[in-house]
């Protein structure tokens, strides 16, 4: 599985949003200004996110963006959905198919690939927002980008 940048610079918006939300919106440009990312960009990374239910915009002079949900309820996983679709690297019609696969039948490579799909959405479920947000913290206690010179 590659995650687009959708998913890489979507996650990184939505830690830096957990982190710095949690007494007053947040806005767009001073998460990209942070997180080193495009304002246009984000917007669109927003959109999704808010289409998706994970934020909401407040208008106002001091208004921006928040969550919905505490960062506790929010997992890695909602976040990589809202923003990629399907994190399943293989989408094997055995499983997905009313007719199934042709070749399903002597298949074993979907047990394969199921196993897979299951380990990956384990993992990214498991993770939440706030585990996120404290490592954050200890990573980076004076805020700024999580890691300007990572390449995530």
């Amino acid at each position: 599985m590659k995650l687009s940048t959708k998913g890489r610079y979507g996650l990184r918006a939505m830690i830096d949003l957990a982190r710095y939300s949690e007494k007053e919106p947040v806005s767009i440009s001073s998460i990209a200004m942070r997180q080193d990312i495009s304002e246009r960009y984000l917007e669109q990374l927003v959109g999704l996110l808010k289409k998706a239910g994970l934020v909401r915009s407040i208008r106002g002079a001091t208004g921006g963006y928040v969550l919905t949900k505490s960062a506790g309820e929010i997992s890695v996983g909602d976040v990589l959905r809202a923003l990629e679709g399907s994190l399943e690297p293989v989408r094997c019609a055995a499983f997905y198919s009313e007719e199934g696969c042709m070749a399903s039948d002597g298949c074993v490579t979907k047990y394969v690939w199921q196993k897979i799909n299951d380990s990956i959405n384990e993992a990214v479920d498991k993770m939440m927002l706030d585990e996120l947000v404290r490592e954050s913290r200890i990573m980076n206690p004076n805020g700024g980008s999580e890691n300007p010179k990572c390449n995530i």
